[in-house]
């Protein structure tokens, strides 16, 4: 799995003043938790474009004080007016204790629904999970192959091992639906099927 650096400088003074501050600086402040301590912190912008603005599921390594913490992405936010990103919350991945993460879905093979022509209609992209550390992956595969016509591929569905899945099970993540061309087709072989023979003169 991609991992991303980050050079980050502790932060001494919280509050909006000393926050409005380091955003002159081209600076974003952030907060590292869920191990042993609370780490606030800040690190320039560009810094954490590559973590950001990506629907990759990555881990960031950030160093602060010549310590390396190891971390995902939690919540970011962005200012109202420019959409600048004026802050980061990172959660510390600690070995022995589980996160909730949300997990890309990877869609492979070609649905046999497609193949009678049929459109495939993607409904969900991630998924939430609960995990230890040491099985955080880039995305989750779902295969498709034996997904049918008119047919639903469901969270349920889904083979995560060591994975427990947070949502719902029935949602539906995946569908392969008849196009229009396709419903003409069937409408019209009835017809064609029925009508009589032409008499031969």
């Amino acid at each position: 799995m991609k991992t991303i650096t980050i050079e980050g400088q502790l932060r001494t003074e919280t509050g909006k003043r000393a926050a409005q501050q380091l955003r002159s600086q081209e600076l974003v402040p952030g907060v590292i938790y869920g191990g042993a301590e609370e780490v606030n912190f800040s690190a320039s912008a560009a810094a954490f474009k590559p973590l950001v603005y990506t629907s990759a599921f990555q881990i960031a390594e950030v160093s602060v004080n010549g310590k390396t913490y190891k971390c995902i992405l939690k919540d970011l936010q962005f200012n109202k007016v420019n959409d600048h990103l004026t802050h980061v919350d990172l959660l510390e991945l600690v070995d022995d204790k589980k996160v909730i993460a949300t997990i890309p879905l990877k869609y492979t093979g070609t649905a046999v629904g497609v193949k009678e022509g049929g459109k495939l209609v993607t409904k969900m992209k991630s998924l939430k999970v609960k995990t230890y550390p040491k099985f955080l992956k880039e995305n989750i595969e779902v295969d498709l192959t034996n997904l049918k016509l008119n047919e639903n591929i469901r969270v349920e569905d889904v083979k995560a091992d060591n994975y427990e899945v947070l949502n719902s099970p029935r949602i539906p993540l995946a569908s392969v639906v008849m196009t229009r061309q396709l419903k003409q087709e069937e409408a019209a072989a009835p017809a064609a099927k029925g009508a009589a023979p032409a008499k031969a003169k």
